[in-house]
């Protein structure tokens, strides 16, 4: 199965494991390249029915219903990321020495000679947005380049279509570095690590040793954050080419081999000349939006992978000016009687919800919904001086609850038990009732949405409408 050729391909049988956004394009790049393919799904829903129906009209088969047994004479499984690795199709593939890719693996072995190169980020929080600015400066520096990964543009499209890019920005999940066993990225940076997705890892050993997969045989640098100790034990630990760097960003002043924040300004010694000495400077924290202390640490990954790209100082300043954040990422929403009101409802887990608390001195907290495993002592314990109030929704709030009775005893807190379209703008009502002019009220959950919303878009959707209809 290697260098992914047609000749490779043709009339091999390869298993696709899931429809769903990766599913489809792989099952049909696969099918394009000759491949005799199955896809095997679990769900059988409408929505699989039509992705199903728009497959075998190609000629392809699909098994709607059962995703767990190997289908005879499989030579390959490409599984969608989110798949459990304990799932017993992937048992009966190891039984019978099938290998197992994921979409990422799959894209980075059907790459053309002379391929573009890959800078990859990953980390808990950050990944979207940080890929996002090193696109905006890649794209300043007039190099072909787009965001694609875990961010909603498919590798595998990337890869695979008539565009020419000289340089990737990438986004991967630590479900996705998985199952890319072989990815070689040019430079990659961990942003950070904390508890997550524990139910699909199994443990947090596990999860981190997915996470520092991106490192592998990195060429010119590994990016880490100084502050998360965590992630340059990962660089430690990778196996990377020979002359590849271990590069720290950092909120505070630089050493060498760092990029980090003097007195307002971006600055980077670790691509410069005489780093023991010298010292360049790439932007101002204010050309950085929101200049939040999370986000300032995402601009200085971003431009650590621009510059082990070569990029000049000057792009990344106009990349970071360029760059706008997506909605629903600590968005200002609006200022009320003098509350400032933000929508960060992309905070979907505590490691989120901490950065974006830390970002403002008095708030009136609006948190809750699926906590996915979560504990929440350490995150309220730390907050605990800066809130004003707490407004508690959705399905796991109790323990929100519980943490802030433990922490923060003083804090007032409103406890919604609706779980209908009408809660959200009650719970902004009660936040506004707690807060005072100066203060802050700050959507950050700290867990999933799907106990109440669609997804986070939905629920920041929500809030914004709510805000709005005070402002009336």
């Amino acid at each position: 199965m290697g260098s992914g050729q047609v000749t490779d391909w043709q009339g091999k049988h390869v298993t696709v494991a899931g429809l769903g956004v990766s599913g489809v394009p792989a099952a049909k790049a696969l099918h394009g390249l000759g491949a005799r393919v199955t896809v095997v799904n679990d769900g059988d829903d409408a929505r699989a029915r039509e992705q199903a129906a728009e497959l075998e009209a190609l000629g392809v088969t699909v098994r709607l219903g059962d995703g767990d047994t190997l289908p005879d004479s499989t030579e390959l499984i490409v599984t969608a990321p989110g798949w459990k690795p304990d799932k017993p199709l992937f048992a009966a593939a190891d039984a019978a020495g099938v290998p197992v890719w994921g979409d990422v693996e799959l894209a980075w072995r059907l790459r053309k000679p002379g391929a573009a190169d890959w800078l990859a980020v990953t980390g808990t929080n950050g990944k979207t947005t940080t890929v996002q600015m090193l696109a905006s400066i890649l794209e300043a520096a007039g190099l072909r380049t787009a965001a694609v990964g875990n961010i909603g543009v498919s590798l595998l499209d990337a890869v695979l279509g008539d565009e020419e890019y000289d340089v990737l920005a990438v986004e991967l999940s630590s479900y996705q570095l998985h199952w890319a066993p072989s990815l070689r990225a040019h430079s990659a940076a961990v942003l950070n690590l904390a508890p997550d997705h524990l139910d699909w890892h199994g443990s947090m050993e596990a999860y981190a040793r997915d996470k520092g997969r991106i490192y592998e045989g990195n060429r010119i640098a590994c990016v880490y954050n100084t502050a998360d100790k965590a992630t340059e034990d990962l660089v430690r630990e990778a196996d990377v080419e020979e002359g590849c760097r271990a590069v720290g960003f950092t909120l505070g002043t630089p050493g060498p081999s760092q990029l980090g924040v003097v007195e307002g300004l971006l600055v980077d010694r670790a691509f410069v000349e005489n780093r023991q000495k010298n010292a360049q400077e790439l932007a101002e924290v204010a050309d950085v939006k929101p200049a939040a202390p999370h986000n300032i640490a995402n601009a200085l990954a971003a431009a650590a992978l621009a510059r082990a790209y070569g990029v000049p100082a000057g792009a990344v300043r106009e990349g970071l000016r360029n760059f706008r954040p997506d909605a629903h990422r600590i968005a200002h929403v609006a200022d009320v009687d003098g509350v400032a009101y933000v929508d960060d409802s992309k905070a979907t887990n505590t490691h989120a919800a901490q950065a974006s608390l830390a970002a403002y001195d008095s708030v009136v907290w609006i948190a809750g919904g699926l906590a996915k495993g979560a504990t929440f002592d350490e995150l309220v314990a730390g907050a605990a001086g800066r809130l004003r109030g707490a407004v508690l929704i959705g399905k796991d709030r109790a323990l929100l609850r519980e943490a802030l009775a433990r922490h923060a005893p003083e804090v007032p807190v409103v406890d919604l038990e609706r779980t209908d379209t009408g809660a959200m703008l009650q719970a902004v009502q009660e936040a506004r009732r707690l807060a005072r002019p100066g203060d802050t009220v700050l959507l950050a959950p700290a867990c999933a949405s799907m106990d109440m919303f669609a997804n986070y878009n939905k629920r920041g959707d929500a809030f914004a409408q709510a805000v709005r209809e005070l402002g009336a």
